[in-house]
């Protein structure tokens, strides 16, 4: 698939991985749309991706709400008349323990991470069926089969969107419309810079731009799913492990960030008293 003229949606433009992304698009000659919530950031990014010579939109929007998604995606048909490329890759992280987390925050992160993600493929849908086809690349991570500990939301919301990924090579079958799932390892962006606890991974953290010709090549070469880094040794061992001796892998992510009995011992305090998880803030954030 020639990208030239193409028209490209990205969510989660405005920095990281969806960044890297529509730069990566514009440079091979596409009409650029990029979404984010941080509207200097997409127009800095529109007019990056416009001196590579082709057309670029910003659009401001939080794809958490409902209805948001629905919108961005007609704007995007409104101005330019249709759209060849979804990249389903806005996300928030989520590394807190359950004891410490509110219901409504799990719900959150569900609307952001998939939900957004099912709202905009069920918007684009109907608008790549009247132009004969297409492709939407769902940007998911390692997370959905290694659970972290303190990550089970965040696990979750992915481990969601890679079913509906699967789910999409079948029920597309014969409509010209591809879907593709990208799973990223470590990858270096702001998502660290908002963990509301302390990460114990120390390894390395690569580059954005990995994941940008990952998608790239999705696209062009329509691959069904992709993981990046690729052959990392780190993320093949943590895979096989878990299918083939699942409770090795139990017991070293329990060494590698130990539950600290005070945070039990402080939760049934809380749960004797009659409150729900998250309603107060363990004053030890260890």
């Amino acid at each position: 698939m020639s990208l030239a003229g193409r028209v490209v949606l990205v969510t989660g433009a405005s920095s990281g991985i969806g960044h890297a992304t529509a730069l990566a698009f514009a440079q091979r000659g596409a009409t650029l749309v990029g979404v984010a919530r941080r509207r200097e950031r997409l127009e800095a990014l529109a007019e990056a991706c416009r001196g590579h010579g082709g057309e670029a939109l910003a659009l401001a929007a939080d794809l958490g709400e409902p209805g948001a998604a629905e919108r961005v995606v007609a704007e995007t048909v409104a101005r330019f008349g249709r759209l060849d490329v979804l990249v389903n890759n806005a996300a928030i992280s989520k590394h807190k323990h359950l004891y410490r987390t509110r219901v409504e925050e799990a719900e959150q992160v569900l609307r952001v991470n998939f939900l957004a993600c099912v709202w905009a493929t069920f918007a684009a849908v109907p608008v790549m069926l009247r132009g004969g086809g297409g492709t939407i690349v769902n940007v998911s991570s390692i997370a959905a089969q290694v659970v972290p500990p303190r990550e089970s939301l965040y696990a979750a919301s992915k481990a969601a969107l890679d079913a509906f990924t699967h789910g999409l090579w079948s029920d597309l079958e014969g409509s010209g419309i591809h879907a593709g799932l990208v799973t990223v390892g470590p990858i270096d962006t702001e998502i660290w810079d908002t963990l509301e606890e302390p990460s114990p991974y120390r390894g390395r953290r690569h580059p954005p731009e990995v994941v940008a010709r990952a998608i790239l090549e999705m696209v062009e070469k329509r691959r069904y799913e992709l993981t990046v880094p690729r052959a990392s040794p780190s993320l093949v061992a943590a895979r096989w492990i878990r299918r083939l001796f699942p409770g090795l892998l139990r017991a070293s992510l329990r060494r590698m960030d130990p539950v600290p009995p005070a945070l039990v011992s402080a939760a049934r305090e809380r749960a004797q008293k009659g409150l729900r998880l998250g309603e107060e803030v363990d004053r030890d954030p260890s």
